[in-house]
């Protein structure tokens, strides 16, 4: 078949779509694919708003979202609008050339955040290494350190990447993949004493802390909120320093802790920080956004080969917009209350199961008591029983990180399966 007629009849031919056999074979999937997860034994199919089934057909309440990722549910109608208008005209050039709805997208992203500049790239962990490289460019370029360090907190989470899991205060992400990227150290999260002494110890004699890197709420780590005393102290030891604030958006930014970026919650703004995850609403995309004064790249010094181009940025603009013009961050926080209160409403009546319920908006977590024997992946398995997926966030925290546009009657339904599943688990 001819350009000229695929162009014409842009139509996909039969002969040339996908052939599927439409029953899930597990045998070849395991057979297949690296096993990088540790997977539940459910295979999903398709999607709508806040809902999923399985190859089975079974329905289930989507309080995972991808890990906070499918920000506007699933087969959205605005998003499958736009996937279809710009896989017809454009999806792909290089960023040799200018691409305007990537203009589009950082304009919108600068004039709704602290931001002055922004860099385009595929996912969270990337985005994490642009504002490493671009505190070590900094470094070296404008506070003329020679061996520069960036302090991270421990259990924190920063990506997959060599440099982001030495960047991960985790050693379990660590493990077997050292030799480590120097030039890190950690701290305890939310104790800006631990803070101090680091910045003490490593400084003597020349300055060596160039950046601190932090979540404005620890997702991986336990859905551990930053306290606003501790974050207003860290901006200003890095006003008083020169040390760039750095902060890990990429689980909590974009509308889901309520606000459009989680630092709005602490009183405080960034000089760097990153995004992925919600910015696609589950489309690959990420961005590493800093102010003017330490946009410090130039030609050459970092690139991504599809980050920015025409798809990814047509679908993130549309999220960022439908965010906006549907006020859907006040569903945020009317839907965030709710499920809380109803958390804690279950945990009142297992004393001695819960210990804590804790976030922002919908990312919310309910820690289990660390003397008992019940795990957190114990109560996922009686969840999805019940028609409910959740995820863990560590052995004793389940995660609830449902779409943004999820209902009222779908949390009340959320937090009934939620109590089926805690009855039957400790049965």
């Amino acid at each position: 078949m001819s350009i000229e007629t695929l162009v014409e009849n842009p139509t996909i031919p039969a002969e040339s779509a996908p052939v599927m056999s439409g029953v899930f074979d597990r045998a070849n999937f395991d057979d297949c694919v690296m096993t990088t997860y540790g997977r539940f034994p459910l295979a999903l199919e398709r999607g709508e708003g806040c809902r999923v089934w399985d190859t089975d057909g079974r329905e289930y309440l989507d309080f995972v979202a991808g890990i906070a990722t499918c920000t506007l549910g699933h087969a959205h109608p605005a998003l499958v609008e736009t996937v279809t208008r710009q896989i017809k005209t454009l999806h792909h050039v290089s960023n040799l050339y200018y691409i305007p709805v990537q203009g589009e997208l950082a304009k919108w992203l600068v004039e709704h955040s602290c931001a002055d500049r922004v860099f385009f790239c595929n996912s969270g962990a990337e985005a994490n290494e642009g504002a490493i490289k671009l505190a070590r460019k900094y470094a070296h370029t404008v506070l003329g350190i020679k061996e520069p360090v960036i302090l991270t907190a421990h259990a924190s989470f920063h990506g997959r990447t060599l440099a982001t899991i030495t960047a991960t205060g985790q050693p379990k992400y660590q493990k077997n993949f050292d030799p480590l990227m120097p030039g890190f150290d950690y701290v305890p999260y939310n104790d800006i004493e631990a803070v101090k002494n680091a910045i003490a110890d490593l400084d003597t004699g020349d300055q060596r802390v160039c950046a601190i890197l932090m979540e404005a709420l620890q997702g991986e780590g336990g859905v551990r909120p930053g306290d606003v005393e501790y974050f207003q102290q860290l901006r200003q030891i890095c006003d008083e320093t020169g040390i760039l604030l750095i902060m890990d958006e990429v689980q909590v930014g974009m509308g889901r802790s309520g606000k459009f970026w989680g630092y709005e919650n602490l009183g405080i703004e960034p000089d760097i920080f990153t995004s992925a995850k919600g910015l696609g609403g589950g489309i690959p995309i990420g961005a590493t956004l800093c102010k003017k004064f330490c946009a410090v790249f130039g030609p050459g010094d970092h690139a991504s080969t599809y980050g920015g181009n025409p798809f990814a940025c047509a679908v993130s603009l549309t999220v960022c917009q439908t965010l906006e013009r549907e006020n859907i961050l006040q569903n945020v926080q009317e839907r965030g209350e709710q499920l809380r209160a109803g958390l804690r409403a279950i945990a009142s009546k297992y004393p001695n199961l819960i210990a804590e319920v804790r976030g922002w908006g919908l990312i919310d977590g309910m820690e289990l008591k660390a003397d008992i024997e019940l795990t957190s992946a114990d109560v996922v398995k009686a969840a999805m029983a019940e028609g409910l997926l959740l995820v863990p966030a560590g052995p004793k925290v389940l995660r609830f990180v449902p779409p943004l546009i999820v209902t009222e009657r779908e949390i009340d339904l959320a937090l009934q399966a939620l109590g089926r599943a805690l009855s039957s688990a400790v049965a």
